[in-house]
């Protein structure tokens, strides 16, 4: 039923709307990011695709990273565009993304594409934009069609004589800037946002760098293509936010939403470790009357949550409780894949709560409080209020009220008629997470695993602190790790084990609050939650704890490939028949192939 009512105010919403409207009016969808910066593995459209039956009940679209095809099939995360009209990447084949595009839409899931229609980079050398045909229209391109000061005249440079007017926004020195003036490259760029949305089956558009452009052209785009989102990279303070969102105007009217990046910045000054709850007061998109209609709120995304030295103020304190917040906001709320990963149970219930309350992205806020020690946000719904409060703060009314869903840091109330059945039945899930065999915690060992970005130099060190004292050494960048083995995909997996060292009086009872890693450039993480015996992978997220196998006497040979465990971590043996294997244990529940079987 909830796939027929979505297609339902899919099909009214383009009814209502001869011209694109931006984003429809109180919509109550939620979005996920489904990649992050090298999301290789997590991204492959065959791996999104398997798992559409549970993504498809929490999120009304997934955004994915440009797909068209590169010149290569690995390691391109898409920015870089060259071919238009295919679409084999690094994330899987045309064939497999047509079926992901498809199994999503028919579950009421629409997918939005990345388009990068800024810059551009030649097929065979610095210019040349390769030719390709659609519907009988060949794209022809011609040096008229990029901007005559392109790459600060790198381009000149490299011995070409550009035609193309001068760029009508910034410049992009990583590629070739599309001169979007060019009644040619206007032409063939409304062939491929045609092609993108009813060849290959995309809903809309997140649109990449309209800073490098003017965005009346986003108008005239999405006048033409018609989707039915659209929502830009403007990276700037709240008013120049807006008024790229009027300069999309169609007849009075926004053809485009806009990521609220102020609303993010608030984010990570007020939930980082030792927060300040007022800056969640600030200006932002999301609370103009106006204006939040065309809000796509974020905690992260795949630029601002890179670990790798190269992101913007990534988030790592009180992310459950971030999401928390832009998920009981008005605006769209786009959930960043890392933090799905880490905390799926908390978000779907978050999610489900939104839904129960009926939050829209025109809600209105009914209440914005800054306590000393937290946060009190109040907005109405459809159905009732919810009311989040944040922190460890007591000081918020509640009467009226019913705890719906609570975590670190953050508690989350509705009216008391509000149904919440639908939050109440989501349960926790266990981990399926299963490190490399050569991640071992020993017997009352305190440790943590780190998988280095590929990028990072082989001299990891580990900062580890709480409240009372470090147990790093207390000297910046703390100590060294160790490497313990390579992932199959060649990623390093580095080891930090506490000494038992501990800066302030006794170190009896004493377990870290954060952790973060770190290696020479500078690069490092931001502050870790720690988890003792957790695999942290290279953006940060802690995907679960190692679990807890000890060498104890072998009971059978040990030749062979598959080794068997008891539930205490016990190793009795190895076998390559585990059938006959288990004809033969005693009863009992063992590990094999990090499995439990139980032999009745």
């Amino acid at each position: 039923m909830k796939h027929i009512y979505t297609l339902l105010l899919m099909m009214l919403a383009l009814a209502g709307n001869i011209h694109a409207q931006g984003w429809p009016k109180d919509y109550k969808g939620v979005m996920l990011q489904g990649f992050y910066w090298d999301s290789y593995q997590d991204t492959q459209w065959s791996h999104l695709e398997n798992q559409a039956d549970e993504l498809s009940k929490y999120f009304s679209l997934i955004w994915v990273p440009q797909s068209g095809y590169c010149n290569t099939l690995q390691n391109q995360m898409g920015y870089a565009p060259i071919w238009w009209f295919r679409h084999d990447s690094a994330f899987g084949s045309e064939t497999e993304l047509r079926k992901m595009i498809k199994t999503f839409k028919d579950k009421g899931t629409g997918i939005i594409e990345d388009v990068v229609i800024n810059h551009r980079n030649g097929n065979t050398n610095w210019c040349d934009f390769p030719e390709e045909t659609w519907k009988g229209q060949t794209m022809h391109w011609s040096l008229a069609d990029i901007c005559q000061n392109d790459d600060g005249g790198n381009t000149k440079r490299n011995g070409y004589t550009l035609k193309g007017n001068s760029d009508t926004g910034d410049d992009f020195d990583g590629a070739r800037d599309i001169d979007n003036t060019s009644p040619n490259a206007q032409k063939n760029i409304k062939a491929y946002l045609d092609f993108l949305l009813n060849d290959l089956g995309y809903t809309g558009f997140r649109y990449d760098m309209v800073k490098g452009f003017a965005p009346n052209y986003i108008g005239m785009y999405n006048t033409s293509a018609k989707p039915m989102y659209s929502v830009g990279e403007y990276w700037d303070k709240t008013g120049n936010i807006k008024n790229w969102i009027d300069g999309t105007k169609v007849e009075g009217v926004p053809t485009s939403a806009a990521f609220d990046f102020d609303l993010k910045y608030r984010i990570f000054e007020a939930f980082s470790s030792n927060g300040d709850w007022s800056k969640l007061n600030g200006d932002c998109l999301v609370k103009d009357s106006y204006y939040k209609q065309y809000a796509v709120t974020f905690v992260d995304n795949h630029d601002t949550g890179r670990t790798d030295g190269q992101g913007s103020n990534p988030l790592f304190a009180n992310i459950e409780a971030a999401n928390a917040y832009i998920l009981a906001m008005p605006g769209t709320p786009c959930v960043f894949l890392p933090h799905w990963l880490q905390y799926k149970t908390a978000i779907k219930r978050m999610i489900a709560t939104r839904r129960a309350v009926g939050i829209s992205n025109t809600s209105d806020i009914l209440q914005a409080d800054a306590k000393h020690d937290g946060f009190v946000l109040k907005v109405k719904g459809s159905q009732g209020d919810l009311l989040l409060i944040l922190g460890t703060t007591t000081d918020a009314n509640t009467q009226g009220m019913k705890l719906a869903t609570s975590g670190d840091n953050y508690k989350m109330y509705v009216s008391n008629a509000v149904n919440i059945d639908k939050v109440k039945s989501i349960k926790e899930e266990k981990s399926t997470f299963h490190a490399p065999s050569f991640c071992v915690v020993n017997d009352g060992e305190t440790c943590a695993f780190f998988e280095k970005p590929k990028d990072w130099s082989s001299d990891i060190k580990c900062w580890a602190w709480n409240d009372t004292g470090n147990f790093t050494g207390g000297t910046w960048p703390g100590v060294a790790c160790t490497k313990v083995g390579v992932t199959d995909s060649g990623n390093e997996v580095w080891k930090w084990t506490w000494n038992g060292s501990f800066t302030k009086g006794s170190a009896e009872g004493q377990v870290p609050t954060y952790i973060i890693f770190n290696a020479p450039g500078p690069k490092q993480t931001n502050d870790l939650k720690f988890q003792n015996g957790a695999y942290y992978n290279p953006t940060g997220v802690n995907l679960g704890v190692v679990t807890d196998i000890k060498k104890c006497v072998a009971q059978t040979s040990k030749t062979t490939s598959v080794k068997i465990y008891t539930l205490q971590g016990c190793e009795v043996g190895t076998t390559n028949n585990v059938q006959r294997a288990l004809q033969q244990l005693p009863k009992g529940v063992y590990l094999i192939n990090h499995q439990k079987i139980v032999v009745p």
